[in-house]
């Protein structure tokens, strides 16, 4: 006969093992939406071939959209995103303007934001996920710096203005002129969409007004090949140190022929691979650093060869 203490006694020794089934059950990423800020740059084409590689790998479906470098259109594409049952947001913002708009909108949804390589001012993601770049921009500087023997006239080609990349690499870059009072910034200007043409038309204006520069730092590797393009044109009749940032696939190839003299390579395959990685445990429940920042390679013409034939 069965007691009711009995009964109870089963009831007791139930109940664990049911709340315990139920921690470890978790939900399982499917779909990821991946909103790129313009794949016309190759930092972020190389960024969506390994999320989009690394995630089929993983069993995951990618939806990719592109906004072109226009902030309005990432909002909306966003928007659509999440009505197509997607489980966490991979987001690379267009530019400064309107940036929290979509992590917010996400975060409302229930949907987890993984930043990759700008963040949102005021909305950050769940985690952020870039290069150290004051870190490798400052590395950068330190080196032309050397090469034009501490001292000289420079010129910054910066990028798009306010975003996280562009904010950063002037940190950097500050740091090391800094220490390196010779170094005298005699002109700077700032580009809309870290294009080549742009880098070539910035340097050509600051060289009509400053002909005697030694030193240019394009703060992507398309503003510097833009600017090499400039200073090959003047025609100034010296050495001219041309430096860049990012580790293009071209601009790495430009380096090897001396081209410019000097980037940081960006491990962007490895941070593509971390977002999935990051999506998939902020899926799950588990909890991600709110910042992870990744080392660049200072790449000159005597190790460019290596991320030639294999992009970190």
């Amino acid at each position: 006969m069965i007691t009711k203490r009995a009964c109870l006694l089963a009831m007791t020794a139930i109940i664990p093992l049911v709340g315990l089934s139920s921690l470890t059950e978790a939900k399982e990423a499917k779909t990821l939406g991946l909103a790129v800020a313009n794949l016309q740059a190759d930092f972020f084409n190389q960024i969506k071939q390994s999320v989009e590689t690394y995630g089929k790998e993983k069993g995951l479906k990618i939806i990719t959209v592109d906004a072109k470098g226009d902030s309005a259109t990432q909002v909306s594409q966003v928007q659509d995103l999440l009505t197509q049952n997607i489980d966490a947001l991979i987001y690379i913002p267009a530019g400064a303007t309107a940036a929290s708009v979509p992590t917010r909108t996400a975060k409302a949804a229930g949907i987890p934001v993984i930043n990759v390589d700008r963040n949102a001012e005021g909305a950050p993601g769940d985690t952020f996920i870039a290069t150290d770049s004051v870190a490798s921009a400052k590395a950068v500087c330190e080196y032309i710096f050397k090469q034009a023997e501490g001292k000289g006239e420079m010129l910054i080609i910066h990028g798009q203005k306010g975003t996280t990349p562009e904010v950063d690499r002037t940190k950097g870059c500050g740091e090391a002129l800094a220490a390196n009072p010779g170094i005298k910034v005699v002109g700077e200007l700032w580009s809309e969409g870290w294009h080549q043409d742009e880098g070539f038309k910035l340097t050509q204006d600051l060289l009509q007004a400053h002909p005697n520069v030694t030193i240019v730092w394009g703060q992507a590797d398309a503003l510097a090949l833009g600017a090499a393009q400039a200073v090959k044109v003047a025609n100034l009749g010296r050495k001219v140190w041309v430096a860049g940032f990012d580790g293009d696939v071209a601009a790495l190839k430009a380096l090897k022929e001396g081209v410019f003299d000097v980037t940081a390579t960006q491990q962007t395959q490895g941070m593509g691979r971390l977002a999935v990685d990051s999506a998939i445990k902020l899926v799950a429940g588990e909890t991600v650093p709110a910042q992870q920042l990744q080392d660049a390679t200072l790449t000159t013409k005597e190790n460019v060869e290596q991320f030639i034939a294999t992009h970190p």
